[in-house]
């Protein structure tokens, strides 16, 4: 399932901005659609949500 910035943004408690950084950055991947908006993997989005050890 790929999910949309903003509803990344606001399960991260963080800006959309900064989750534009991020993809930048290489922190977090994301597709873009034929209209060039990003879209993450739900798998990338919980995997920023699991604490480490």
């Amino acid at each position: 399932m790929l999910v949309p910035i903003g509803s990344v943004a606001r399960a991260l408690g963080v800006s959309v901005a900064t989750v534009r950084r991020w993809d930048a950055a290489g922190l977090i991947h994301s597709v873009r659609t034929p209209g060039g908006q990003r879209r993450f993997p739900r798998t990338e989005v919980d995997r920023l949500l699991t604490p480490t050890p």
